[in-house]
């Protein structure tokens, strides 16, 4: 297969760690040829094409080091629907150009573009606010732009989280417990004076025990997760944020929310999504570039991105 990656500038991914990297490096042992683009390289002209370029991975490189690849050919102008699978690893934040790449690989797949997650499908899941489609699984969750029906929310709960809904790695995440001397300060800068719409919830006291990513690949559940820990003192457990993350197997509660949602997300074009979980309650439904396929595989007997591979092939019939 050929398969293009529409990604952040290869030079600065951290490949040691990277989950896009892990799939390069199985595609191309499984005898698939790599491309790579970025979003400011995808143009419509009638349809939709790209700048690409060939790329081969270094079998044995360090990844710590920045050699792990090289360029195999020049750059060159390719339809999209040239490509037996096209991946959407653009990392967030999820802005307007952002959504405008997923407008065009949405209009991509008209003229037999395959995409992965599809255009549409990232646009219509907002990886905050899908869990509001799965209240049974939630923790009290309230959004809103209006501080006034957040200070009730938290008055009511006491002990709160609040977060923008377009923030990823933790980033604006605060807690608000009883007695926040702040609150009205953290409120009008989430909220930018009530103009944002932003998100609260009941905290999870479980977050101690790590804020959980459950991955989903073609609508099947990997059967081990990534409780990401929080250091001492800290709210957030995204790795991003110091976190440490621990691998283990899902709980039976894990099974139930993921074996839920897996079905009815491939059926909406979902083909990989990172489930976030912090005890019993889901808070989030990654739907951009999933990550924690690395940690996974070095700390399991279950190698991540194979399975990855396997299930895209097994997708496009090869």
């Amino acid at each position: 297969m050929n398969v293009l990656f529409i990604i952040d500038p290869i030079a600065s991914l951290k490949a040691y760690k990277d989950s896009s990297v892990a799939m390069m490096y199985a595609l191309q042992a499984r005898g698939h040829q790599l491309f790579i683009t970025e979003p400011q390289h995808l143009y419509i002209r009638n349809q939709v094409f790209a700048t690409v370029q060939a790329i081969q991975v270094r079998d044995g490189a360090d990844l710590t080091q920045h050699d792990w690849w090289q360029y195999s050919g020049e750059s060159i102008e390719r339809n999209l629907a040239d490509f037996d699978a096209v991946l959407m690893r653009k990392d967030p934040p999820f802005d307007m150009e952002y959504a405008y790449t997923c407008h065009l690989l949405a209009y991509a797949e008209k003229f037999g573009a395959k995409v992965f997650n599809k255009g549409d499908a990232i646009l219509t899941h907002s990886e905050k606010l899908t869990i509001t489609e799965f209240a049974q699984f939630t923790s009290p969750t309230l959004v809103t732009r209006d501080m006034k029906r957040i200070r009730a929310f938290h008055q009511e709960h006491q002990d709160v989280v609040v977060k923008p809904l377009d923030g990823m790695g933790g980033s604006g995440i605060f807690r608000l417990q009883p007695k926040e001397p702040n609150l009205g300060s953290i409120l009008e800068l989430l909220s930018r004076n009530g103009q944002q719409t932003i998100m609260a919830q009941r905290y999870i006291p479980d977050i101690v025990k790590g804020d959980k990513r459950i991955l989903v690949i073609n609508g099947q559940p990997v059967p081990y997760c990534l409780a990401r820990i929080p250091l001492a003192g800290e709210t957030r457990g995204n790795l991003a944020a110091g976190g440490r993350g621990v691998a283990q197997p899902l709980s039976e509660r894990d099974w139930e929310i993921a074996n839920t949602l897996a079905p009815q997300l491939r059926e909406r074009g979902l083909f990989l999504v990172g489930l976030d979980v912090i005890g019993d309650y889901l808070t989030e439904v990654n739907v951009t570039s999933p990550t924690c396929f690395v940690e996974i595989t070095e700390q399991t007997d279950f190698h991540v991105a194979n399975f990855f591979v396997e299930q895209l092939e097994k997708v496009l019939g090869v």
